[in-house]
């Protein structure tokens, strides 16, 4: 009676079971993911070895679309480094987009570009950073603190680094020595 009960399980178990390296490699295409979510992410962006950018966020949203898009819903951090991995530049936002085939990354909300070599603060609400070129770009209102100065526009346009930029339609507010 035992014999009979181990050869009716193992037959139910032999035609009943799927191969299951099949279902786990169709579980894990990219056909059957929907998106990801994953918190404390932190990205590395080097050149030749090199670390030149790191991206923190508190949380990253990949949808599976044609843009291969990435989405920092609670804002980010990006810290630029040179070579000899100081921090140059650091840039921060509240909500981001990373255009993953237009290599550009979109900051929205409380944005800013801190220059570590020049002591200056860039703010806005809208920030488009092309990382092929380098360049910062926005059309949004933008303002520039220094210790000495201070400079409005309606848009701008800058070196990754913050090095050199060019500012449209703007104001400036100077501290003048009266001597």
């Amino acid at each position: 009676m035992a014999r009979l009960n181990i050869t009716a399980f193992a037959a139910v178990m032999l035609f009943s079971c799927e191969n299951p390296y099949s279902v786990i490699n169709q579980m894990g295409s990219d056909d059957t993911l929907s998106g990801i979510v994953a918190d404390s992410v932190v990205f590395y962006r080097s050149d030749s070895g090199i670390v030149r950018m790191e991206l923190r966020t508190p949380r990253l949203v990949r949808m599976n679309n044609e843009e291969d898009l990435l989405e920092f819903p609670l804002g980010f951090v990006a810290i630029m480094y040179d070579k000899q991995h100081r921090p140059t530049t650091e840039v921060k936002a509240d909500y981001g987009k990373n255009h993953g085939k237009l290599s550009m990354i979109e900051a929205i909300g409380n944005v800013s570009v801190e220059s570590m070599g020049n002591d200056q603060v860039m703010y806005s609400d809208k920030l488009y950073w092309f990382q092929k070129d380098r360049m910062l770009y926005t059309r949004s209102h933008v303002r520039i603190v220094t210790p000495d100065k201070q400079i409005e526009a309606d848009s701008l346009v800058a070196d990754e680094d913050f090095s050199e930029y060019t500012m449209y339609s703007g104001s400036a507010l100077l501290e003048v020595d009266e001597e």
